[in-house]
């Protein structure tokens, strides 16, 4: 697949040839929703955690005589059913990492490349020549690129000066491609990524990367 690549000005300098392996692979809706239902779930840490009866504090003594009192039969002040008494039935530590297929999380990722590429919402920058960090020139770049919405920026590695320039602006958020995700692609509306950092997405999860898992 032929595509454009522009400079910071937004002209277009040259086209390369993109893996259709990578960026031309058909969306897979199932894939992709359960790679992102286990990246979110990754995300949770799962230490919430509430005292039951037996943890808090309080006497275990029963408050008054089972018969005789005119009052509903009752135990110990740390039942659920009293104010500072335990939680009956609350959350307690737990791990909610989900397990997936490596060859689904790859698919699932490579879908989501795709169609930002179908639907005309990824860019190729050629590269970020910032001398020092300078929002302005972050934003110049952008408007070059006609991009009026949300941007995930992409680089081979990570880059100081890059990544100053784009942390203030709202909608902007800065990555390398060895941590590209599922979450992150659907959360922006728009792809900018560099010339190397493609060729480093393709070298990761593209035929390149079969290559050298047969060798």
């Amino acid at each position: 697949m032929q595509v454009p690549v522009y400079n910071s000005v937004g002209e277009v300098v040259k086209n390369i040839e993109i893996s259709d392996t990578v960026f031309a692979v058909p969306f897979n809706e199932a894939v992709v929703h359960q790679a992102l239902v286990r990246q979110r779930a990754d995300a949770r840490q799962g230490t919430h955690d509430t005292k039951t009866r037996g943890e808090v504090a309080g006497s275990r003594k029963k408050l008054y005589s089972q018969k005789h009192t005119g009052e509903a039969r009752a135990g110990d002040r740390r039942s659920p059913t009293r104010v500072h008494g335990g939680v009956a039935f609350g959350p307690h530590p737990r791990d909610y990492t989900k397990d997936m297929p490596k060859k689904m999380r790859r698919l699932a990722l490579k879908c989501v490349l795709s169609s930002k590429v179908s639907e005309g919402q990824f860019k190729i920058l050629d590269k970020f020549t910032f001398e020092v960090p300078k929002t302005r020139e972050m934003v110049k770049v952008l408007d070059s690129l006609k991009l009026e919405s949300s941007a995930l920026i992409v680089t081979s590695a990570p880059e100081e000066n890059v990544i100053k320039s784009a942390r203030n602006i709202p909608g902007l958020k800065t990555l390398p491609a060895s941590t590209l995700n599922v979450l992150d692609l659907l959360s922006y509306r728009a792809l900018v990524m560099t010339e190397d950092a493609v060729r480093k997405v393709e070298q990761l999860w593209g035929e390149g990367q079969k290559q050298e898992a047969q060798q």
